[in-house]
């Protein structure tokens, strides 16, 4: 074993997607509902993106990780079950994206155990792991998460490489994540500013970021969404970092879970 990767890998990298659609807008300001030009800009990612950056995948080979909202799922049933038949990892993202730090305890308890079951009936498979929908655990999710046996969260920002958090319940690991390392706010749209970033601009912070994590032997986990990143230009900055990324060796792209399973507490099996 090299550093915390088996054999000669130097970088694990991680693509993963949270499939928001509508239900993050709707949960945040519910008047949206009466405004369709706002809610279309959200459905472009179930409907048309997420088809996109699947297909993408496919071309490259890569497995990645598909955190979706129970709301979405119930809606978008076709895409979820095509995801899953790609290959693909669908996860647990809420129901209306609720934050979980904005919940009382039970209604926490209440979303968490709703999106599990939508997710199962929709894939089969119950899903292990859990992305916290704005990244706003509890102080409640962790152990949550363990009594229901889930194998990981991914939420926390107190390391650049996969870890183990304990909890009353049991241990999870943690896949960690960042905001340098997701689309939403470089590609965030201000009416008559314009965006915050150009693509070139994320596509060398991106760069940089994936510099970090290979010479420092660490992870790469980027965080993207089907209705930022599916949009054309953006989709051309994902597959060019695909092919530097691939460039360099002794890379490995994974799913989130077969990290999570794999992991012990010298890395990664």
């Amino acid at each position: 074993m090299s550093g915390i990767w088996p054999g000669d890998t130097k970088c694990v990298v991680i693509l993963s997607f949270d499939l928001d659609g509508v239900s993050g807008l709707l949960n945040r300001f519910p008047e949206a509902a009466n405004q369709p030009s706002a809610l279309s800009r959200a459905e472009f990612g179930p409907r048309v993106g997420v088809f996109r950056i699947l297909d993408l995948l496919d071309r490259y080979e890569i497995p990645a990780s598909f955190f979706v909202p129970g709301y979405v799922a119930e809606r978008y049933g076709s895409a979820v079950k095509d995801i899953v038949s790609r290959g693909h990892e669908v996860g647990h993202h809420g129901y209306m994206h609720e934050p979980p730090a904005s919940l009382t305890p039970e209604e926490e308890a209440a979303v968490l155990d709703k999106g599990t079951r939508i997710l199962q009936a929709i894939t089969g498979e119950r899903p292990l792991g859990y992305r916290a929908p704005s990244w706003e655990l509890s102080r409640h999710s962790l152990e949550y998460l363990a009594e229901r046996g889930f194998v990981y969260d991914s939420s926390l920002m107190d390391h650049d490489a996969p870890h183990f958090v304990d909890t009353p319940n049991g241990r999870l690991v943690e896949i960690p994540v960042d905001w340098a390392l997701d689309d939403a706010h470089y590609y965030a749209f201000n009416r008559g500013a314009g965006s915050m970033n150009t693509p070139e601009d994320v596509y060398k912070a991106w760069e940089w970021e994936f510099d970090g994590a290979y010479r420092y032997g660490s992870a790469f986990s980027l965080t993207m969404h089907p209705q930022v990143t599916g949009r054309l230009a953006k989709m051309m900055v994902l597959e060019r970092l695909i092919e530097y990324i691939r460039s360099h060796s002794n890379v490995e792209f994974m799913r989130c879970i077969d990290v999570a399973q794999a992991w012990t507490e010298d890395g990664m099996r």
